[in-house]
C-alpha cells in the first residue's frame, strides 16, 4: 500500500510540474535508495486474464501491481467462461485501493477468463467401461453395451482438479449386468475431491445375423431375409451363423422373424427333389454325353442320389452337381499290358 501512495505521489508531482511549465529536476538520492528491487514501476493493464479461483485480484489485471497484487476487486466468471470488464471500471476499481496511473495501452476492456477442467459425458462412459473390462475380464469397448440409470452429463471442474479418476468403490452382478461405480478426482492441498457415482447395466454383446422375417421350412434365405445386430451375448448361441454363410443356405426348420440364425438351423439348399425330372452327364475321357433321368432321392450339391435313367429303364447314382443336374461317373476300362515271361 505504502508503494502505491508514493507513485500516486509521483505522478501527481510531475503532473504539477508540468502544468506549471517547469521542469521537475531529478534529486539526487543514496546510493543505498535506487536498489532494483525497489524501483517503482508503471503498472500496465494486462488485456486478457486467467484466473483458477474464485476472485479477480489486482495482480491479475495489471504487471507490476507491488503489494496490492493480492487484493481482490472482482469474483470470477463461472467455470470455464469468458467475461469482460469495460478499462474505465478496471481503472475504478483499482484506484479505490490507491492504484493510479495505470497504463492502459489503449486497451478498451479486459477479459477473464475462469480457467477449468471439463470431463466429457464420453469420456465419464469410457472409464466405466475401462474399469468393467479390467476388473472382471469382459469383452471389447465396441462388445460393451452401457446403459446408465441416468443420463450422463460433462462436468465442469476448477482448473485444479487435473488428475485421473480414481476408483473408490465398484460392484458388478455378472448375471444382471448392474453396476455400481464412484471415483474421486483429487482437487490438489486443501479442496475435498470430487466424486462421481454411476449406475446402470452393462452387458457383453456380439455381431449375430438376424431374420427380418419368417422363414419357412426348406426355404432358401436370401440376403433381404437377414440383417446383423448386436444382441447379448448369452442370447447367441456359440455356433451362429454368420451373414454370408446363412445366404442362400435352406432352413432345416421353421424360423421366426427377429430370431438369430445358428448353423443348426440351416442346411445346403436341396438342388434335386425326389421325382424331379433331372438331366445325367456323363463323362469320361475324351467324352460327354447327356440324358434324361429321374431323381429317386432328395439331394443337395454333393449328395450322391438315386436316379432313373428314363432311356435304359436303369437305377444307377450320381453326384448332384447343379440344381436338376446330376453326374454320372464312368469308369473307364484299364488296359493291363501282357506280362513277358522271361526265357
Amino acid at each position: 500500500m505504502i508503494r502505491a501512495l508514493l507513485l500516486a505521489a509521483s505522478f501527481a508531482a510531475a503532473a504539477g510540474a508540468t502544468a506549471s511549465g517547469q521542469t521537475v529536476a531529478p534529486q539526487s538520492q543514496p546510493a543505498a535508495a535506487l536498489q532494483p528491487s525497489e524501483v517503482l514501476k508503471t503498472p500496465v493493464l494486462r488485456r486478457h486474464v486467467e484466473v483458477t479461483g474464485e476472485l479477480v485480484r489486482i495482480g491479475d489485471v495489471i504487471d507490476n501491481a507491488g503489494s496490492a497484487a493480492n487484493i481482490a476487486i472482482y469474483r470470477s466468471p463461472d467455470l470455464g467462461t469468458t467475461g469482460a470488464l469495460p478499462t474505465a471500471t478496471v481503472l475504478a476499481a483499482l484506484s479505490a485501493h490507491q492504484v493510479i496511473g495505470v497504463d492502459t495501452r489503449d486497451i478498451s476492456e479486459v477479459t477473464v477468463t475462469r480457467l477449468a477442467r471439463t470431463l466429457a459425458a464420453k469420456e465419464i462412459e469410457q472409464q466405466v467401461i475401462q474399469t468393467l473390462q479390467q476388473r472382471h475380464n469382459l469383452g471389447a469397448a465396441e462388445d460393451l453395451t452401457v446403459n446408465f440409470d441416468r443420463d450422463i452429463e460433462s462436468r465442469t471442474l476448477p482448473a485444479s482438479y487435473a488428475g485421473a479418476p480414481q476408483l473408490v468403490s465398484e460392484r458388478f452382478d455378472v448375471r444382471s449386468g448392474r453396476f455400481d461405480i464412484s471415483y474421486e478426482i483429487n482437487g490438489g492441498e486443501g479442496a475435498a475431491p470430487a466424486r462421481l457415482r454411476l449406475t446402470g447395466t452393462a452387458v457383453e454383446t456380439v455381431i449375430a445375423t438376424v431374420l427380418t422375417r419368417p422363414v419357412q421350412r426348406n426355404e432358401v434365405i436370401k440376403a433381404s431375409d437377414i440383417v446383423t445386430e448386436r444382441r447379448p451375448k448369452s442370447e447367441v448361441a456359440s455356433d451362429a451363423a454368420s451373414r454370408d454363410a446363412a445366404i442362400g443356405m435352406q432352413a432345416r426348420q421353421t424360423l421366426r422373424s427377429g430370431q438369430v440364425v445358428r448353423s443348426a438351423d440351416l442346411a445346403k439348399p436341396d438342388l434335386v427333389t425326389r421325382d424331379q425330372g433331372v438331366t445325367l452327364i456323363y463323362r469320361a475321357a475324351g467324352i460327354y454325353l447327356t440324358a434324361r433321368g429321374k431323381a429317386l432321392d432328395t439331394g443337395a450339391e454333393g449328395d450322391v442320389v438315386n436316379v432313373l435313367n428314363l432311356q435304359s429303364k436303369r437305377t444307377i447314382t450320381g453326384t448332384v452337381i447343379g440344381r436338376g443336374q446330376v453326374a454320372i461317373t464312368v469308369i473307364s476300362p484299364r488296359i493291363v499290358a501282357s506280362a513277358t515271361k522271361p526265357e
